[in-house]
């Protein structure tokens, strides 16, 4: 699966990864909190996967940023 993902253009990986986010953020209640775990759980899996090719201030950003996802996730369902 990694290496699909590695023939994914970049600027089309960030556009769907964009429209997801747009979509769980403005969709209401659990169906966008279900986007926002989703797009954790692949920005977890990918941060985890590459953990030991980063530099310790991408980590430091990534986990920050998964964070960030996740509590807005929980938000979402509150």
């Amino acid at each position: 699966m990694l290496h699909r993902l590695a023939r994914v253009s970049p600027t089309v990986a960030f556009a769907g990864t964009l429209a997801v986010l747009l979509a769980g953020l403005f969709l209401p209640g659990i169906v966008g909190a279900l986007l926002l775990f989703a797009l954790a759980g692949g920005l977890a899996t990918l941060t985890f996967t590459t953990w030991p090719v980063q530099t310790g201030v991408t980590r430091a950003v990534r986990l920050a940023l998964l964070a960030l996802l996740v509590v807005a996730a929980v938000a979402k369902t509150l």
